[in-house]
């Protein structure tokens, strides 16, 4: 049924259409007759994931057998496999001999695999509200209330009788900090450059230690050759990313039973000892790529990348067309003021709260004794019995499912194991 065709109740109602609700789909749709009648809700007017860090040569950190399908089903056609494929590029990428494809072209396939389902999801559709609805005593089926994103006014109620929450990550910048036109957060870097009017010796402060604020100041020094960049983190160097085979075993389905089963000690451990497969860490190739050029520019005595390390930004501050960047040196407590025309906070993400918009739902939700949400282990929320709904999360997670649980790794086991519980799901009900 189309996501615009919500006269009936919907068995799956699903808000954000990004990697894992996608997938999600794809898993759904596979089931054939068994599959309950689904819709998806999304409020970009089209599909996209993380386009403003689309950047030329940025390569994924994870292998292409890792996409939407592959570690559930390897004979699925939505493959990245049958991707390259219809592209007429499989042979090339074989004769390229790589496992991690470009971020550029991993965001195509994704965008190939929504194309091939456009009746499923509603895009330019934001859920403002989901609400109870009672029958018998219980509360049997939610109501969402959809805005359109194109006209405001505009709104339609949607029933279903379970619902997928999958919106996704917040950017997270310091406290203080309030982003502007010359204050920007590395989600938004590729946009925000974009409309940046030329002006020559420019100078960049880049705050973060991981992936993206490497990416981001190697960059920078590439496309603005007379630019100065200064890179601020409270590490010593870039630390490199463990993708060893065996470390990788964090990333495993096995892992997320492991850590699940595992109790609140030892799943602290498990963090602490693996953060370092996922967390603020760099790929050796660009570390190594950053310091050459950081060298080489010493040796020609130009000498554009200044980094600050073991260091903190303390304050922001406008300044007549820039920014005064405070930048505190930890061991001594020292500071300086360096003067930006632009300063991009790789400062990661945080998973969007799904209490807000859950509204009277959290009457029925339960907690845990950390008061975090108490989640089943096909990733639906407990609740009491009056509400006899599934809620499931794609993301928000990773208290009881572990570091993978919102990752791309898992995105595949992930949705399965959704699917299979909706399709019993619907069995139950059919049956009552």
């Amino acid at each position: 049924m189309s996501a615009r065709e919500t006269s009936q109740i919907l068995d799956v109602a699903g808000i954000g259409f990004g990697p894992s609700n996608l997938a999600l789909a794809i898993a759904l749709r596979e089931r054939g007759e068994q599959a309950p009648n689904a819709a998806f809700f999304e409020r970009s007017t089209s599909f996209g994931w993380h386009r403003g860090m689309l950047i030329d040569d940025a390569t994924m950190q994870i292998s292409f057998l890792k996409d939407l399908v592959t570690m559930r089903d390897p004979t699925s056609p939505f493959s990245f496999l049958c991707y390259l494929k219809e592209r007429d590029r499989l042979v090339d990428f074989i004769n390229h001999q790589i496992l991690v494809p470009s971020r550029a072209e991993f965001h195509d396939y994704l965008a190939w695999a929504a194309a091939k389902i456009p009746q499923d999801v509603s895009y330019g559709s934001e859920v403002t509200a989901v609400r109870a609805v009672q029958g018998d005593g219980v509360v049997d089926r939610l109501e969402l209330l959809v805005r359109d994103v194109a006209e405001p006014g505009r709104t339609r109620t949607v029933l279903a009788r379970n619902l997928v929450v999958a919106t996704g990550l917040r950017p997270a910048v310091p406290d203080g900090i309030e982003l502007s036109e010359h204050v920007w957060h590395s989600s938004d870097f590729l946009h925000r450059l974009a409309g940046l009017p030329p002006a020559p010796g420019r100078t960049f402060t880049v705050v973060g230690a991981g992936q993206s604020a490497a990416e981001i100041t190697n960059h920078l020094l590439g496309r603005f050759p007379d630019a100065r960049v200064h890179a601020v983190f409270s590490r010593y160097g870039y630390s490199v990313a463990d993708d060893s085979p065996f470390a990788n075993r964090i990333f495993d389905p096995a892992a997320v039973d492991d850590y699940y089963l595992a109790s609140p000690e030892v799943r602290r451990s498990l963090m602490k000892y693996h953060g370092n497969a996922n967390y603020a860490v760099v790929d050796l190739d660009l570390i190594k790529e950053i310091y050459r050029r950081q060298y080489q520019e010493k040796v020609a005595g130009t000498d554009r990348l200044r980094i600050a390390n073991v260091s903190r930004v303390r304050a922001v501050t406008p300044s007549a067309g820039a920014v005064d960047v405070r930048i505190e040196y930890l061991p001594d407590g020292r500071t300086e003021t360096v003067n930006s025309d632009v300063v991009i906070f790789a400062t990661g993400y945080h998973p969007a709260d799904p209490l807000p918009l859950l509204g009277d739902l959290n009457d029925f939700i339960e907690l845990d004794d950390d008061g975090m949400l108490r989640i089943d282990r096909n990733y639906r929320v407990g609740t009491s019995e009056k509400l006899t709904c599934g809620i499931y999360l794609q993301g928000a997670t990773e208290h009881t499912h572990g570091i993978s649980s919102s990752l791309l790794s898992m995105t595949a086991v992930r949705s399965g194991e959704i699917a299979e519980s909706l399709c019993a799901e619907r069995r139950r009900t059919a049956r009552s």
